[in-house]
């Protein structure tokens, strides 16, 4: 009974606790993997005291790019997917800027194409984006932008804002704080680095100015996530207003050369139109949850026949 009982208590450990995880695309020299957190506590409360009110709300759990995506990445999709998607040259794993949000979202299509799943926005022959219409196939009436079938996807304005500012073992009971640092004091300014409560900002004394490589951007999230406050403002799904139908797309976390901290914070929300690029602005990319692994399915079934053999003996 004790060794059934521990099994138990393993699988489940294995199946909720939250980790990161490495998907990979591509193949041959072309190949590259995504670096991914759980974000779990689904149905959290929202916050009612950053940018907008309320935000932060999710209902299920969900997964999101522990780094922004790098120049390296956008490289090898383009040389498979010919996406044609053009970008700063600062260095492999620099953050790829310069991207706009539609390029941005055909990489995010390439990933779930290339993967065997739905693409995620739509787009007509001429590239121009297109909201997703009620005869679609993976429809949504909540979120036209993002097909339901889609496996990865632009996180919303509320994941990527509970990824960075959400804190579940927060003192006093689950909550948010201001900065993506897990603090509600600015974090401290370096150029590059890992160390907690530090970030990538106010940089203009170094050079050459650039951002930091997305592995050394600063400390961690509450979830674990590297880079939403500093290093380079990110692309949100979510437009500026909240709705279905907008040319203008939320952008947030603040960058290398920043030098208000409140631009790093949970107050700070910005907007750019979808077709813009900007040297200062990337991207990560979320995952729905994947389905359990085999190994995992294999432990679930041997607790089952275990079972089942107590209960005949």
């Amino acid at each position: 009974m004790k060794t059934t009982a521990a099994l138990i208590l393993l699988v489940f450990a294995l199946l909720y606790v939250p980790t990161a995880h490495a998907d990979t695309f591509g193949s041959g020299d072309d190949q590259f993997g995504i670096d991914f957190v759980t974000i779990g506590n689904p149905g959290n409360d929202a916050d009612d005291t950053g940018m907008p009110n309320l935000a932060g709300k999710v209902e299920d759990a969900y997964r999101i790019g522990k780094f922004e995506i790098s120049e390296d990445m956008i490289d090898k999709a383009n040389t498979q997917g010919t996406l044609h998607i053009t970008q700063n040259n600062r260095g492999a794993n620099k953050p790829a800027t310069n991207v706009s949000w539609e390029e941005a979202a055909r990489f995010v299509n390439w990933l779930n194409t290339s993967t065997g799943s739905k693409e995620a926005y739509k787009f007509d022959a001429g590239w121009n984006f297109q909201s997703w219409e009620s005869g679609d196939e993976g429809y949504n009436a909540e979120n036209r932008y993002r097909n339901s079938f889609a496996k990865y996807f632009l996180p919303s304005m509320d994941e990527w804002y509970k990824a960075a500012y959400y804190d579940p073992d927060k003192s006093g009971g689950p909550g948010y704080y201001d900065y993506a640092t897990g603090s509600d004091v600015p974090p401290t300014a370096v150029h590059e680095g890992t160390a907690a409560g530090t970030a990538v900002y106010k940089s203009s004394g170094i050079s050459p100015l650039k951002p930091a490589d997305i592995t050394l951007a600063g400390g961690l999230s509450p979830y674990g996530t590297m880079g939403q406050g500093g290093n380079v403002r990110e692309w949100e799904e979510t437009d500026l207003y909240l709705g279905n139908n907008s040319t203008s797309r939320g952008v947030r976390g603040g960058y290398w050369n920043e030098e208000q901290t409140s631009n790093l914070s949970s107050l700070s929300r910005f907007s750019e139109y979808l077709g813009n690029e900007q040297d200062v602005i990337g991207f990560r990319v979320a995952s729905i949850i994947p389905e359990p692994s085999t190994l995992l399915l294999g432990a679930l079934a041997s607790v089952g026949l275990m079972m089942w053999r107590r209960r005949l003996s």
